[in-house]
């Protein structure tokens, strides 16, 4: 399974359909070019990456990676796996773990924003998450500037826990000015990713991240986020996997609370401090009385991504393409058109429902 977790381009996604196909991580190595071209939403060009890239696969190099960080592997299904994370559809086959996740992790809210946030956000950000963990919750963000980091620094400054998400691999901490920041994280909590040690974080990769940040909280809080920031993907992903969304209310003329406004308009709860927060939390049901999964958890089915009919052929490569959520200027380079051409091509695509645009300009499949 960390041999399939090195490959690049291989998501929850495809490993599911690669793992219902060949019925094991062992089955999906020995499989051949051709056995893998045959499987499903996997063509020609991406079995040829994908052999070559598991022949490939220094699971050693990455073992030595994971014992020289102190990094615990888990793999879904194991017993200590976090069970939040297994009831969303896309959860990662591996975690990697620096510190350690409790069951009384269980009880955990997110606070995410934007990077570029005013005084006022990162002042109501420590606030809330030092509020949080007095009344027992563990406060999960994304170690980002701005927001995230307020989140993380308030729960640490009030001696409770907090869990942090990374798009990149936890042998280089991004951004790099927090490395102090997750030292101190992993002492009181844990560092988080579902990618490979030595990774650097790509653009895509954090709209990734943000549905981990849900999925391991019962609610998600946005204290404040402008209309791109990554902070709204994080919301619509609480929103699929069912996850309470709150927003906290703040100037109509700022451009860094305009996502947040657009979020409470479309029915996210609004919480004017922490009591109001505290109060619908404890209003909405218990967390699990273990965080972690069953023992034996229901085998995974890869999900329906059935492409829609008759399509052209250019629209056909682009869905294909967006077997993992992409940012339009990958996409460019992937097909060689212009910019203008498949903005073109991706709104008429929009409009038909076959695809959606989230902010940064990424793209993912209907």
């Amino acid at each position: 399974m960390l041999a399939l977790t090195l490959v690049p381009g291989l998501g929850p996604r495809l490993t599911a359909a690669l793992l219902e196909r060949f019925g094991s991580a062992g089955g999906v190595r020995r499989a051949t070019l051709e056995e893998l071209g045959n499987v499903h939403h996997i063509g020609e060009k991406l079995a040829r990456s994908f052999h070559e890239s598991l022949r490939k696969a220094n699971v050693d190099t990455e073992v030595s990676l994971v014992e020289r960080f102190n990094v615990t592997l888990l793999g879904w299904g194991m017993p200590d796996y976090p069970k939040p994370l297994s009831s969303i559809d896309d959860s990662p086959y591996m975690l990697y773990v620096r510190g350690e996740i409790r069951p009384t992790d269980a009880n955990a809210v997110a606070i995410v924003g934007s990077r570029q946030c005013t005084p006022y956000g990162k002042r109501m950000a420590e606030k809330f998450a030092s509020g949080l963990v007095r009344a027992g919750f563990t406060v999960v963000s994304g170690l980002a500037r701005g927001i995230d980091g307020a989140a993380h620094q308030g729960a640490l400054s009030a001696g409770g826990r907090t869990i942090a998400v990374l798009a990149g691999g936890l042998s280089a901490i991004y951004p790099p000015e927090h490395d102090e920041l997750a030292k101190a994280v992993e002492a009181s909590g844990a560092l988080v990713s579902e990618t490979p040690m030595g990774m650097q974080p790509l653009r895509g990769m954090f709209h990734a991240r943000n549905r981990l940040i849900s999925g391991l909280s019962r609610a998600v809080v946005v204290i404040e986020a402008n209309d791109r920031s990554g902070a709204l993907i994080t919301a619509r992903h609480a929103a699929e996997q069912g996850r309470e969304l709150f927003a906290l209310p703040a100037n109509v003329d700022s451009p860094t609370s305009a996502g947040s406004l657009k979020l409470l308009r479309d029915g996210a709860r609004p919480i004017r401090d922490l009591d109001d927060l505290l109060e619908d939390l404890n209003g909405i049901a218990a967390a699990p009385a273990t965080l972690f999964s069953d023992p034996e958890p229901t085998p995974r089915k890869s999900p329906a991504l059935e492409k829609p009919a008759e399509m052209e052929p250019l629209p056909s490569r682009i869905w294909d393409l967006l077997f993992e959520p992409k940012p339009i200027d990958e996409l460019v380079r992937e097909l060689s058109l212009t910019i203008a051409e498949l903005s073109r091509l991706l709104m008429t695509m929009e409009l038909k429902k076959q695809v959606r645009r989230l902010p940064g300009n990424i793209y993912e499949r209907r």
